[in-house]
């Protein structure tokens, strides 16, 4: 799909004339790359490359223009299963005209910048896609935390999975803006060489800051999202063994509720307690069943509590530690 636009009053406006500045590829075809290689005289391998989603960030300068290859985030889908990620775009500055190569539909302005240049566009273009980086951080680190609180009572791995995604796509984004911070620096050594704009290397200079902290930004969230999954894959599993135990005392008060109920189910206790009403015997031999279950719970809860005497005591011979540390006595 192809899109044209005009500058009008500083601001980008959508023109169908072959006479705009501003053209726009969008997810174009074997065919649309080799028009777009023929109508603007870019190298097909060039235009290639713009749309793979492998390809390193990039700046060239050519006699015809500066090239360039930039990594932003893709479009978030909803059947991604949170796994964020990166796409190749090409801008293509000519003297009087720039082409935009993309991958898919993005919105390519802000309505509140002014360009008065086709750089402006391009420099404007560059400092949006940041800003997305920034926005689907923010989002990464809201649905993290849902997910935490999710994990905390859950067996399963589906909540750990869509972790692993985030910090996965942390990994790419981390990648991605590294990349960038090449192009932005080689772009604004050659605004301070050339001298001609002494206004657009401070500009580039601030982006570049931004880029910057976006770049900290994601380290220090995947280095935490790191450690927060170590930790909820030991609480799944602190859970899966909570499960067990309590399981494995279940069965355990039963079994000799089963076996005296087998007893119970055969002709020898009816021999046992011949003379006597059923309805005693037998309400008497639920009671001892009742008693026996309860006597054998109390039995493991009393086991339980011995063989975490010694933790309970570690902590508070080092509670008295502290104290007397803390007030000297």
């Amino acid at each position: 799909m192809l899109q044209r636009f005009d500058l009008i009053n500083g601001l980008p406006k959508e023109t169908g004339s072959n006479k705009a500045p501003v053209w726009v590829y969008i997810n174009p075809d074997s065919e649309e790359m080799e028009l777009i290689s023929r109508t603007h005289d870019i190298d097909k391998h060039t235009v290639e490359s713009a749309l793979d989603p492998d390809e390193i960030s990039r700046l060239e300068f050519e006699e015809e223009g500066i090239f360039i290859i930039w990594k932003r985030p893709k479009n978030y889908l909803g059947s991604d299963n949170l796994l964020f990620g990166v796409s190749s775009i090409g801008l293509f500055l000519f003297k009087d005209k720039l082409v935009m190569v993309l991958p898919e539909d993005v919105t390519l302005f802000d309505q509140k910048q002014h360009a008065d240049s086709l750089m402006d566009v391009v420099i404007n273009f560059l400092y949006n896609s940041i800003r997305h980086y920034l926005d689907h951080i923010k989002a990464m680190k809201i649905i993290s935390r849902e997910i935490q609180v999710k994990l905390n009572s859950s067996m399963e791995n589906e909540y750990l999975i869509q972790m692993f995604n985030l910090s996965e796509s942390l990994i790419y984004y981390m990648n991605a803006i590294s990349s960038n911070l090449t192009v932005l620096i080689k772009l604004r050594n050659h605004y301070e060489k050339s001298g001609t704009e002494p206004g657009r290397s401070e500009k580039m200079e601030d982006i570049i800051i931004e880029n910057n902290q976006c770049l900290r930004e994601a380290e220090i969230y995947s280095s935490v999202l790191s450690g927060l999954m170590d930790a909820r894959g030991n609480i799944i599993n602190n859970n899966m063994n909570v499960l067990i135990k309590n399981l494995t005392m279940i069965n355990i008060i039963f079994l000799p509720l089963n076996l005296l109920a087998g007893i119970g189910g055969m002709s020898e206790y009816s021999m046992m307690t011949m003379g006597i009403d059923w309805k005693i015997s037998y309400g008497f031999f639920i009671l001892g069943m009742a008693v026996l279950g309860v006597v054998t719970l109390w039995f493991i809860n009393r086991i339980n509590k011995m063989s975490q005497a010694p933790k309970r005591i570690k902590q508070s011979l080092y509670n008295r530690i502290v104290h007397w540390k803390k007030f000297g006595h």
